[in-house]
């Protein structure tokens, strides 16, 4: 506009020009843009205000504030005589945008030229105005389009947040699980500096912790990761008691108040503790809503200032929804696994102390469905037969009933009890007819029962021997490592149980274990792997029992032979036992 200004002076060969722009137009309130720049419009403005208010039109006049030369102006500049021509700038609909104005101090006469020039350079500029405004609409359009496009891309970038929380909580294995996926999910999109899970536990809060992913923070230093009451003052407990989102605002100041009322404030006091000595700029705490109450709370911080508007706080609810079904799901899931642990642990055999033998088993359940299984191992005291002299004699037996659930497990516990029952109704008889009398009594009583077992009697002998009698119903061979390394597979055996089989005899075999010599008994789970060789396994099984060191403590080596031998992904519950002959 002051090119334009300019242009004027040049052409009319006056001291001042100027682009007045409409006062209710789009620039109300602008300076009129002069040349020079800089110089004082009056009085030409208030002569540029007169001919819009009365009828648009150019106005050249040679003597404006005496009366003389064109009329009088009404007292525009208080008596001051000056020459003014003025055109109006008009838009593409026909609207008043301003006036293109020049102004002399002393009068003249305007020439054709000079109207035709002025005129000319008003359309020019009128022209000019229009391509700005129109410049202007499609710089606005632009504007607008791209922030749609950002708007719409920062909302599908969250759709797609959600839709991976919806499929990756989906299936939790439990709390540690839970809290790595929030993270991974979270920290990829949202990107916060801290993440923290913590969880109502007898009216307590406690931190869900494990090991450091990257995403969510541990404890301050020197403080230690404990609970904090559901009642203190930490936003995360208020979110918690409220069932509502709480986002506090600033870096915590030293001293001052609690959280203000209201969903957002700037806090004195942390998130969380574990946010404590950290200096973020927002902080979200969304309460975890489960079916029979509020869980707890997922917090997330930001060090820069974070703006949490509809979409977001729509974004972080959902996903704090989905956060609380996995919670949820993992807290029934870690309840009902402790449950049957302990079911389990309750009918798995405390080993007996006896003279002259070394005792150890190890169970690991199965890392899929319940958890547990139909693996067991057993060892008592065998009764003395009546005029019988075998005191001191034991009862071993691993065995392994269809299933790794809580329903083979319960199958367990019904079939380890009778298998003792008829080692005590048959006294003084091999471990072959405690057998059939078990397959006999599953049958009569309708007992869905099937798998294998070893079921052995180890009886004293002279010289430190043992004497070692077996029958196998389809089961592992078990293991015998002498003294001087050399390994004995214990091959023989029958068919293995099961409820639909007809009871028939069973053989049994025996054989002499002499001081320092070992004996192992093993479930599938140890050497059955998928996609592996069982006899690759069981080889492998051999040659650690084979070259493992003398006198090495029996729970020692189980550890061992599991670690080494054992798959990594437990597809099946496993049980190792194994006896050692004292040395002489």
């Amino acid at each position: 506009m002051n090119r334009f200004a300019r242009l004027a002076t040049r052409l009319l060969a006056v001291p001042l020009g100027l682009v007045w722009l409409e006062p209710a137009g789009e620039a109300a309130g602008a300076v009129p843009e002069c040349w020079p720049v800089g110089a004082e419009p009056d009085p030409a403005v208030p002569a540029c205000c007169r001919l819009v208010a009365e009828d648009a039109m150019p106005r050249f006049l040679s003597r404006v504030g005496d009366g003389s030369d064109g009329g009088s102006d009404g007292g525009d500049s208080d008596g001051a005589a000056f020459a003014f021509a003025g055109v109006p700038l008009v838009g593409g609909s026909g609207e008043l945008l301003g006036v293109l104005a020049v102004t002399d101090h002393a009068p003249r006469q305007w020439s054709e030229d000079d109207v035709r020039d002025l005129s000319d350079l008003a359309a020019a500029c009128s022209a000019q105005m229009r391509m700005r405004t129109r410049s202007e609409t499609v710089r606005q359009a632009r504007e607008a389009a791209e922030g749609e496009a950002t708007r719409v891309h920062e909302l599908l970038n969250r759709s797609e947040l959600l839709l991976r929380a919806s499929e990756d909580l989906a299936d939790t294995s439990g709390l540690d699980d839970v809290r790595r996926r929030v993270g991974d999910l979270v920290g990829g999109e949202l990107e916060p500096a801290g993440i923290d899970l913590v969880l109502v536990r007898q009216g307590l809060l406690h931190r869900v912790t494990g090991p450091a992913d990257g995403h969510v923070l541990g404890p301050p230093p020197g403080r230690p990761a404990g609970p904090f009451g559901l009642g203190s003052h930490w936003p995360v407990a208020r979110a918690v008691r409220e069932h509502r989102m709480i986002v506090v605002d600033g870096p915590p100041a030293a001293g001052g108040a609690d959280a203000a009322p209201g969903s957002r404030a700037t806090a004195a006091t942390p998130a969380t503790p574990a946010f404590e000595g950290l200096r973020l700029a927002t902080a979200a705490c969304l309460p975890l809503r489960g079916t029979h109450g509020t869980l707890g709370a997922l917090v997330l911080g930001w060090e820069a200032p974070y703006e949490i508007g509809v979409d977001e706080r729509a974004v972080l609810t959902t996903l704090a929804g989905y956060t609380a079904q996995a919670v949820e799901r993992a807290l029934h899931l870690d309840e009902r696994v402790t449950v049957a642990r302990q079911l389990q642990r309750a009918m798995l055999t405390e080993l007996p102390d006896v003279p002259g033998l070394e005792l150890s088993a190890l169970y690991r359940p199965a890392a899929r469905d319940d958890m547990v299984g139909g693996d067991w191992y057993d060892a008592y005291p065998l009764p003395v037969a009546p005029g019988g002299s075998a005191a001191g004699a034991l009862a071993l037996t691993v065995g392994d009933i269809t299933g790794h659930d809580m329903r083979a497990a319960a199958l367990m516990g019904q079939v380890r009890s009778m298998l003792r029952q008829a080692d005590h109704d048959h006294p003084g008889e091999g471990p072959e007819q405690a057998l059939g009398a078990l397959e006999r009594a599953c049958r009569r009583l309708n007992l869905p029962a099937s798998g294998t077992a070893v079921h052995a009697h180890l009886t004293p002998a002279a010289d430190g021997h043992w004497q070692l009698r077996w029958s196998n119903a389809g089961h592992p061979a078990p293991l015998v490592v002498t003294a001087d390394g050399a390994v004995e597979t214990l091959e023989r055996h029958d068919v293995l149980l099961h409820h639909a089989l007809t009871p028939g005899p069973r053989t049994c075999d025996s054989r002499s274990l002499p001081p320092g010599s070992t004996l192992l008994l093993y479930t599938d789970g140890l050497v059955e792997e998928r996609g592996g060789d069982i006899e690759d396994n069981v080889d492998r099984l051999t040659q650690r029992l084979a070259t493992a060191p003398a006198g090495v403590p029996l729970d020692a080596l189980l550890r061992s032979l599991l670690d080494t031998v054992g798959p990594r992904d437990a597809q099946d519950d496993a049980v190792l036992f194994a006896v050692r002959v004292a040395a002489s």
